[in-house]
């Protein structure tokens, strides 16, 4: 059977999420891990953006949006019912707002910014996603949804840049949620490490098909 085709970055937030969904819906693909100072030529044909993720479907279609990568994904088979706890209005704000203050928090000799600007900006954010899950645990219910997965490797990333300074923050719920997911078998599963996809290599399945990450 021929596999969907997906390419990653390990690190990469948004290819983050996009494996999150793939592998909670069971969705195999083959996994093409991306050098992003070397990008393999597949790549730049498959999608002019040339960005990670990207899903090709064995007939030629290309996905080149991690939010629509999700969706497509549990569209296709959704058994922890992430699809019934979306907030696309919070997606947004994470994506737009958030990422750029993150961006610019995180690199700013590569943005000419002011770090503690931004991260001022970032934490008035993180103040709401705290207080969203001080009465739920998650941002749509009791159990994890698409916003969570959606918005968590963001959250990772802002966190890892000074991970004292965010320890120290009024933060409680939300470093609770975090910590939660990050020790998760759902998490460990998507975070395995292949060496850079060139052509000829043997084929990677993701996720691995000894892996049973299906509760999310």
């Amino acid at each position: 059977m021929t596999l969907p085709i997906l390419y990653s970055f390990r690190r990469c937030p948004y290819a983050m999420r996009a494996r999150l969904a793939l592998a909670v819906s069971r969705t195999t693909c083959e996994l093409r891990e991306v050098k992003l100072s070397d990008k393999p030529a597949a790549l730049r044909e498959a999608s002019a953006k040339a960005t990670v993720p990207v899903i090709v479907e064995p007939g030629g279609r290309v996905i080149d949006e991690s939010l629509d990568i999700m969706r497509w994904a549990l569209g296709r088979c959704d058994p922890a019912g992430w699809l019934e706890r979306d907030d696309p209005a919070l997606i947004a704000a994470n994506d737009g707002p958030f990422k750029h203050d993150l961006d610019r928090y995180k690199y700013p000799d590569r943005h000419g910014s002011d770090a503690a600007a931004h991260r001022r900006a970032g934490l008035a954010f993180l103040i709401e996603l705290n207080a969203r899950l001080a009465d739920r645990g998650q941002f749509c219910g009791a159990a994890p949804g698409l916003a969570d997965m959606a918005i968590m490797p963001f959250v990772r990333q802002f966190a890892a840049t000074d991970q004292a300074w965010f320890a120290a923050q009024p933060l409680p719920h939300l470093q609770t949620w975090l910590e939660g997911h990050l020790k998760g078998e759902l998490f460990a599963a998507v975070m395995v490490r292949v060496d850079p996809w060139k052509a000829g290599n043997p084929l990677v399945s993701f996720p691995s098909r000894s892996d049973d990450v299906a509760s999310g």
